[in-house]
């Protein structure tokens, strides 16, 4: 009897693995067409340059005693990075830091070659540290079915430190405050900075994510991402920035930069910043909702 209640259960299990792995297939030949195209390297403002690619940032912070880049991209993606920091004029040896938003292969896996190009000191939050230094593995919460299949894995990198909420990672004269902003990924990191640009003092925040996942339990999240809403809302933030491309409206802000009196001027964006949280605390509430 044993033996035919296990068959029975092994049976929808099987047929599950094979459908995560056909849509893990799926997904990975649709994102792989585009993870490995270059974005144009630009300024921002003042000593912040954006460095990413496709969509998924990567940022460059300035300083006359190093560098600090926040996020590595896809595996594919570190080249890109490095190729576009470049082109700017500047050198990836110089890079003394590295931070990570989140544990996730489209943010995480460019940073072991990053890290053995650069050799930067790479930061991350307490509780993503083990999943980058375990490269994906074990993160069954946020890939559900997928995760046994490989889905979500990357080069695993060397945690060199690991930082809590509210500490602040310094180079010299750069200083990058970390906000644990948790539910994408249980240690999802919002960066804060300040950059001058001409005359003007600016906050610089970019956002870890407000995403729920297919796979996560939102009864289970509510308290991290209702703290995370309220510790986005208390930054007054100037310059709006994301782990993503499309949280910030990177295509239209660069076609508005064009044309610009001041080439910073659409990504300074307060207004934009605010009614992006609002936009994903109504996203979350109507998901709680329907559940």
């Amino acid at each position: 009897m044993g033996l035919v209640r296990r068959r029975r259960w092994l049976v929808p299990l099987g047929i599950g693995v094979l459908i995560a792995g056909s849509l893990g297939f799926w997904w990975r030949a649709t994102i792989k067409r585009n993870r490995s195209v270059p974005d144009e390297p630009f300024q921002i403002a003042g000593n912040l340059y954006y460095v990413g690619s496709t969509g998924v940032t990567a940022f460059l912070l300035t300083g006359p005693d190093g560098h600090i880049l926040i996020d590595g991209g896809y595996p594919e993606t570190a080249p890109l990075i490095m190729a576009s920091i470049a082109k700017l004029g500047f050198a990836v040896r110089d890079v003394k830091v590295l931070l990570n938003s989140h544990a996730h292969f489209d943010h995480a896996g460019g940073l072991r070659e990053l890290q053995d190009s650069s050799r930067a000191q790479l930061w991350v939050s307490d509780a993503d540290a083990p999943v980058i230094a375990a490269g994906g593995a074990g993160d069954r919460a946020t890939y559900g079915p997928l995760s046994y299949v490989g889905w979500g894995r990357f080069p695993a990198a060397r945690v060199d430190h690991t930082f809590k909420d509210g500490d602040t990672i310094r180079v010299g004269s750069l200083a990058v405050t970390a906000h644990v902003t948790a539910g994408h990924t249980p240690g999802c990191t919002s960066w804060a900075f300040p950059v001058r640009h001409r005359d003007r003092d600016l906050l610089a925040v970019s956002v870890c994510s407000l995403t729920v996942l297919p796979f996560m339990s939102l009864p289970d999240l509510r308290s991290d991402f209702e703290q995370s809403f309220r510790t986005l809302r208390a930054l007054p933030a100037h310059i709006f920035l994301g782990s993503h491309g499309s949280f910030f409206d990177l295509d239209r802000k660069l076609r508005d930069r064009a044309g610009a009196k001041d080439p910073a001027d659409p990504f300074i964006d307060s207004k934009g910043y605010v009614d992006y949280i609002d936009r994903a605390e109504r996203r979350f509430l109507e998901g709680l909702a329907d559940r």
